[in-house]
């Protein structure tokens, strides 16, 4: 197409001074006028990527580069955050700065929380130190992002076999949730979403929707203690 900036195998390999493309595990490409990033799907070992100032509008292939820790992505053309559907599954993923996007002209402090309920592994934002506070906040206010449809891989059963699945205490809450007879409600489905999603996380994400549970538990608790108080 007219206008489109493709970053090319040979580029990359000049930039990163390397001989192919699967040991190329730091990329610079700020301010290239990039349009499409394709070539990114054949790079699975990239761990940190710098592609602010260029045109980028869709991060699609970004999502095979599955040991990235650091994106920059500060001035593209990023239209809508569901676009960060593509790096829900990148476990290692860090640090990411996406500010200056088209997509971040709305409530800022909603774009916030919304990255980083659909990001949790994230120690920073934009720059930013993300804190154990937003987490908890962004549980309860920020807006979830629904993943790309794929075929289901090796890593989203956490290297369960077929038998371990079915007695993962998981999917019996769900079984159970399912099998309870009791009319759908919006909460069960929620329910239903959250334990899915636990089976994805490694150790140290679940520490920190542990730390976000214990929080949310705390303040329901401080509230319900006021009702008390209040009606005696």
């Amino acid at each position: 197409m007219p206008g489109e900036v493709k970053l090319t195998r040979k580029l990359v390999l000049a930039r990163a001074k390397a001989s192919d493309l699967e040991s190329v595990k730091k990329l610079n490409c700020w301010g290239c006028n990039l349009t499409d990033i394709s070539i990114f799907s054949e790079m699975p070992n990239i761990e940190v990527l710098t592609l602010s100032a260029n045109k980028i509008s869709s991060l699609e292939h970004i999502s095979s580069c599955q040991n990235l820790t650091e994106l920059y992505l500060r001035r593209n053309d990023i239209q809508n955050l569901s676009e960060l559907c593509h790096l829900k599954h990148l476990a290692r993923l860090r640090v990411l700065w996406l500010a200056e996007n088209p997509c971040c002209d709305a409530d800022p402090t909603k774009y916030r929380l919304t990255i980083l309920r659909n990001l949790t592994g994230l120690h920073k934002l934009d720059n930013e130190v993300v804190t154990e506070e937003e987490l908890a906040q962004a549980l309860e206010d920020g807006e979830e992002i629904g993943t790309p449809p794929g075929p289901p891989s090796a890593e989203s059963t956490n290297g369960m076999t077929e038998a371990d699945s079915e007695n993962d205490p998981l999917n019996f809450s769900m079984m159970e949730t399912k099998e309870s007879g009791a009319t759908p409600r919006k909460r069960s489905h929620a329910l239903e979403a959250v334990l899915l999603l636990l089976k994805d996380l490694n150790s140290e994400e679940l520490k920190i929707v542990q730390g976000a549970t214990e929080h949310k538990l705390r303040s329901r608790s401080r509230h319900k203690e006021k009702s008390l108080l209040v009606q005696t």
